[in-house]
């Protein structure tokens, strides 16, 4: 083992994990979808395929628990960026292909924390690793590098940012069945790249099932995310939400991920009569419908109501989604959750919603999107305090492969 990559595992023990860790990933069938949340007495959820071209968590199903944690990158050593990216991936792979941690010896700390067990169950957990621009700001040799559309997040009108929770060099999106196989994973792997990455901020997020059914609801009542383009079309796909040609060879695969913190005002939404904040959104509360319609999945017919006699013209739904043919290719796939850090200095209730978005490419999706709905009724209500663009990496295609290895290596 060469000198730096002795000094960057020293104390982790995770030179006898990655070990483990090679051999886990091919024990027992892998399945390809998750299941919503897991409960006390019942029986964890399946585990998701950790190699392949894309990422998992970007088109997984949503589970019910999720982490949002941005790192900065300590050092400016290319050396080291690979050898966190190494580390990072060993961790990401055993964590969601499931196992028995290695016995270090009883001089040793233990391999793991114990926290869910004596053996790892991955419980639906998904990691997915993003860059974001700081990344290729010239301390790693990178900048010739950078992904054509990636960039600092961009500040909007309504947006109130605090600097200490917005941009960063890398962002892990942490999901999974249960909240504290969520925290075990993030707990895991700060503890193998302690002293290559630092904290930056973090939050976390749920959701709850789908009341009655359908697409489940945020923390102002109503469902989120019912009009998601089909995605699972590879057409669609190559067009919405997957790297574009002309970007670097390296980023093949990937996709740009927007995150951004929003904050509801949720005693001041809950004194507004059902039919204002139906109006602001353009939908049923019960059903999630549109306004001139009766399911939430009916499509809303603008062209019938050019006024917005029924469906308001300043509404949220028809500000972010006009469904014309030149805003067709500004849809973005959502994947929110909801967040709740208790109450702020004043007694209020800190709650809202993190979001998040994939695309081709965030200006032509998520900024029009978000310029459309600049000063809309709801903005009253709600605050963006956070967040950031980075790019979701390419997918791991298989054991040998590690997180970033054709942007830091070119193969």
């Amino acid at each position: 083992m060469n000198p730096d990559r002795r000094k960057f595992l020293k104390g982790a023990g995770a030179g006898v994990l990655g070990g483990a860790i090679a051999g886990a990933t091919t024990a027992g069938a892998i399945a390809t979808s998750a299941e919503a949340g897991t409960g006390i007495g019942q029986e964890p959820a399946p585990r998701v395929r950790f190699h392949g071209p894309h990422q998992a968590g970007i088109l997984t199903p949503t589970p019910s628990s999720a982490a949002f944690a941005v790192f900065d990158i300590v050092g400016h050593s290319k050396t080291g960026l690979i050898e966190l990216m190494r580390a990072l991936t060993d961790q990401a792979r055993f964590l969601t292909t499931g196992g028995t941690p290695p016995d270090l010896g009883p001089a040793s700390p233990p391999a793991d924390s114990g926290m869910i067990g004596p053996t790892i169950n991955p419980n639906a957990l998904t990691i997915t690793v993003g860059v974001g621009a700081s990344l290729f700001d010239g301390r790693f040799g990178l900048t010739g590098k950078k992904p054509k559309r990636l960039k600092p997040m961009t500040t909007f009108p309504n947006d109130n940012l605090n600097p200490a929770e917005c941009h960063g060099d890398l962002l892990l999106q942490i999901c999974s069945a249960s909240t504290d196989t969520t925290f075990h994973a993030l707990r895991t792997i700060a503890k193998h790249t302690r002293g290559a990455m630092q904290l930056r901020y973090r939050i976390d997020g749920f959701t709850a099932p789908p009341r009655p059914s359908g697409t489940p609801r945020n923390l102002l009542g109503f469902k989120d995310g019912i009009a998601n383009p089909p995605v699972h079309e590879a057409a669609t796909a190559r067009r919405l939400l997957w790297a574009a040609p002309d970007e670097p060879a390296w980023a093949a695969g990937g996709t740009y991920h927007v995150m951004r913190i929003i904050r509801m005002f949720i005693e001041f939404w809950d004194r507004v009569s059902l039919t204002e904040q139906e109006n602001m959104f353009g939908r049923r509360r019960d059903t999630g419908a549109p306004l001139d319609g009766s399911a939430e999945t009916d499509i809303p017919a603008y062209a019938k109501d050019p006024k917005g006699a029924v469906i308001p013209l300043d509404s949220h739904i028809r500000r972010a989604n006009p469904r014309t043919p030149q805003t067709d290719d500004s849809r973005i796939l959502r994947r929110g959750y909801n967040y709740d850090r208790g109450i702020d200095t004043n007694g209020n209730l800190d709650a809202g919603l993190v979001f998040n978005c994939f695309q081709q490419d965030p200006m032509r999706q998520f900024e029009a999107n978000q310029r459309r709905l600049v000063d809309e009724p709801l903005v009253d209500y709600i605050s963006p305090t956070g967040g950031g663009y980075f790019f979701a990496l390419p997918g791991i295609h298989d054991t040998t492969d590690w997180y970033a290895r054709a942007l830091l290596t070119g193969r």
